[in-house]
This record gives structure tokens, C-alpha cells and sequence, in this order.
């Protein structure tokens, strides 16, 4: 197994960021963008694969989130989204990562593409990822019922009335009920995540679409048929934006496809990486 490296990083702000990293120092990097609420740790299926003895592989906690910082009021500006991820390639030397990014990790991408451009990527995995905030995807139907329904109360300051939701949340993340060690391993990295963090994460109003239109780099957008909080028209959405992309869809997949099928996940990743 890979040694594990971590990093404490000055993100924007000057926020600090935890970082973590393994595999191969001489391979190609890929940056891994977690969702709302989560971690690093949700990438263990890659970061603790063969995917490590080709590829730089690097986890970052994002703001609020994880071992890094969890202030209040830092949530709502892209800019800072985007030097968060601007500070991670810079101070960790990262050669064009790939930048795989889950639900609200596709968000962060497209904060940081907005910013920084494309140059300083080599592409992008969009994995159950997002494009949009607030009223733009709640109306746009791309969003499941039952997570909407749930959603209130993981901003609620009571730690029961949270912890019940954060645990709905997971199970709406597989398409049928977690082994036991799946469900408290997703929880227990969910609920050390500060209510407020979540609420300044929701709070945000806005649609990136124009940004992945403007992308050309390539694009590999992975999603779960049984997906229940984003549904798969989110991924066929980002593909009419990117029509370059190539959508892979998991007929038996839910949220959360890199942890349900990650052999096939590691191997497009690997795909997307070497032809990047």
C-alpha cells in the first residue's frame, strides 16, 4: 500500500485546508472534489486502489468540511471556492491534474473554471455532480423529491433532529439499503460537518451552465441510474453543455458510484487520465 502524505494549505482567504495524498509522486495527478457534507475519506476506493501505483492521487477536505477549517460566513463567494483549488495545485506542485469532483464537488470545478480557466487542468470527472444552486436546479427538476424533503433539516442546530437527516441523506445515496459499515462509515463523516456549513453551502444561487459550455478539455461525467438525490438528467444536462463529454451512466448505481462500482469507476477515471 502507498504511503499517505498530508498537508495543511493556505486556502482563499487563507482558510486552512486538509490535504492528503498517496500513490505514485511521479504520475499524473488527479484532484478529488467530495460532495455536500462529506470528506476525503469518501474516495478510499481510489485513493487505496491500483490507481495508486500509476497516478499522484490527492484528497482535499473542502472548506468546512473534514480536518479543514470551519468558520462561518466563508461559503458564498465562487472566488473563494476557487482558490481553495487553485491553492492545492499551486502549493502541492500539481501538473495539470484531473479534477474529479462529486455532487457539490462539480460545483467547485466550475467555481474553479470560472476563475482559472482550463489551463491549469488537464480535465474534468463530473461524478452525480451538480451545475447549478438554489432556484436554478430546484426548478429545474434535476434533483430528487426525497432529498429536498430531507434537506431543512440538515441545517438544524438540534444534534437528533440533524443526525436523522444526515443519516436519510446517506441511504438516499445508495439505491438499496448500505451494509452497516457502509452507512455509519458516510454518517460518521457526515454529521462532523457544523450545521452553518451546510446552510452556506445551500445558500448559494447560482447556474454554472455557461462555464461547462465554454469548456473543451475532456470530460467524464459519471452517474447513477438509481441516483435519488441527483438525478441522472443532471448528467445527460452537462453533456448537451459539453457535447465533447462522454456520459457514462450505472444502470445499478445510486449517489454514490465510485464507492458502489468502483472497479468500473476506476477504470474509466484511469481511461480519462491517460488520454489527458
Amino acid at each position: 500500500m502507498a504511503s499517505i502524505k498530508t498537508h495543511t494549505v493556505s486556502g482563499g482567504g487563507g482558510l486552512n485546508l486538509h490535504v492528503q495524498e498517496t500513490g505514485n509522486p511521479d504520475g499524473k495527478p488527479i484532484l478529488f472534489l467530495h460532495g455536500l457534507s462529506q470528506c476525503r475519506l469518501t474516495w478510499n476506493k481510489q485513493l487505496h486502489s491500483d490507481l495508486a501505483r500509476d497516478f499522484r492521487l490527492v484528497a482535499m477536505d473542502l472548506r468546512g468540511h473534514g480536518r479543514s477549517e470551519k468558520p462561518r460566513d466563508v461559503y458564498g463567494d465562487s472566488r473563494l471556492w476557487a482558490d481553495d483549488v487553485h491553492a492545492v495545485i499551486q502549493s502541492l506542485r500539481l501538473d495539470r491534474p484531473v479534477l474529479s469532483g462529486s455532487s457539490y464537488g462539480g460545483i467547485v470545478i466550475a467555481d474553479y473554471v470560472l476563475h482559472y480557466g482550463e489551463d491549469g487542468i488537464a480535465g474534468t470527472n463530473w461524478v452525480g455532480a451538480i451545475s447549478r444552486l438554489g432556484e436554478p436546479i430546484i426548478e429545474s427538476g434535476f434533483i430528487g423529491a426525497e432529498f429536498l424533503t430531507a434537506a431543512p433539516a440538515f441545517f438544524s442546530e438540534n444534534v437528533e433532529d440533524s443526525a436523522t437527516a444526515l443519516e436519510r441523506l446517506v441511504r438516499l445515496s445508495f439505491p438499496r439499503e448500505p451494509a452497516p459499515e457502509d452507512l455509519y462509515f458516510f454518517l460518521g463523516f457526515n454529521v462532523i460537518v457544523p450545521p452553518h456549513v451546510r446552510q452556506g453551502l445551500f445558500a448559494r444561487t447560482l447556474d454554472h451552465d455557461p462555464v461547462i459550455q465554454r469548456m473543451r478539455k475532456p470530460m467524464l461525467l459519471s452517474y447513477g441510474k438509481r441516483d435519488a438525490v441527483v438525478l441522472p438528467a443532471m448528467g445527460k444536462h452537462i453533456a448537451g453543455l459539453a457535447p465533447h463529454a462522454k456520459l457514462s451512466i450505472y444502470q445499478s448505481a445510486g449517489h454514490v458510484p465510485y464507492w458502489q462500482a468502483p472497479t468500473r469507476f476506476n477504470r474509466e477515471l484511469r481511461e480519462l487520465r491517460d488520454s489527458a
